[in-house]
């Protein structure tokens, strides 16, 4: 229940700073956790990004404020954390279905939006009928040899993952006979965050291969070195460029890592391509581990 006491302090967060500037990355900071992974969480909580879950309530909380015909649209907008009467307007008409004029014109049926609460009842209900039970192990350490490059992950409203993976995996199959030493039968995506010089955060996906040994790297490709770790990996049947993927990916996130004894430690994500793989295949099995420690 740690998880849900983070992810609930940072909702309270955000309820006692809706009228003052807010980044984002305070809110994660707040719960103590990894920007990036607080907004996956998020997501796979609410179906929402944490974005969107601050216009949100920011729209909701202004809205008292329509009632004071003293005030114009542009006072209330302002006051919200908005920067125009346009970018407000756009943002109330998207959630109730019309301005925020309308709202005053019938502003005695009275439009509440609730902050959201995290409890184990929500866990319980969130995925019925759904038993995704992982295989605890710990892996010694690997090297690995592929392609990179840098992504939006499902957290987003903007997610680029379906666009670009596809596309890497068809360039990175062909070159696996440039890759010396290669441990042939399992190919892994290894999901990562790093930060820029300007402590940014940024997300990456590498299509990869195990090599025994560390001799080259072919062109334009990279290496990356697994320590030893424990992961809890789960088995996803089906294919992976479908919304069920990413459904096994926020069940991984919200109810058993969040209904867990552990923790993510923050290190990469992997996926496991290995014999049982088969992308055209409704029975391709694909396995995706996260790296935990105990709380």
């Amino acid at each position: 229940m740690k998880y849900l006491n983070a992810i609930q302090k940072a909702i309270d967060y955000i309820e006692e700073n809706l009228d003052k500037p807010l980044p984002l990355t305070a809110i994660s900071a707040h719960a103590r956790m990894s920007h990036w992974h607080f907004q996956r969480i998020f997501k796979a909580l609410t179906n929402e990004t944490l974005k969107s879950y601050v216009r949100s309530r920011r729209i909701a909380n202004s809205i008292d404020s329509l009632y004071d015909k003293n005030l114009s649209i542009l006072d209330v907008a302002i006051a919200s954390g908005f920067e125009s009467h346009e970018s407000y307007t756009r943002a109330f008409q998207k959630l109730f279905g019309y301005t925020p004029s309308e709202y005053r014109q019938r502003a005695s049926q009275a439009l509440i939006i609730k902050k959201a609460k995290f409890d184990q009842g929500y866990l319980e209900n969130l995925h019925q009928n759904l038993l995704l039970e992982p295989r605890i192990y710990t892996s010694s350490a690997k090297v690995l040899v592929g392609t990179k490059i840098e992504v939006i992950g499902i957290e987003s409203e903007q997610t680029n993952i379906a666009e670009k993976l596809p596309a890497l995996w068809e360039s990175f199959m062909p070159r696996l006979p440039e890759i010396k030493h290669k441990v042939e039968g399992t190919c892994y995506g290894i999901i990562t965050i790093e930060e820029n010089s300007e402590s940014q955060q940024k997300l990456f996906y590498m299509s990869c291969i195990e090599v025994s040994q560390l001799s080259s790297i072919p062109d334009s490709m990279v290496s990356i070195t697994l320590p030893a770790q424990q992961y809890a990996e789960f088995t996803h049947r089906g294919q992976v460029n479908t919304d069920h993927f990413n459904q096994t990916i926020s069940y991984i996130y919200s109810s058993w890592l969040l209904g867990s004894n552990m923790k993510h430690t923050y290190g990469p994500d992997v996926e496991t391509y290995g014999p049982e793989f088969n992308y055209q295949s409704d029975d391709s099995i694909v396995y995706y581990a996260v790296p935990i420690e105990s709380m």
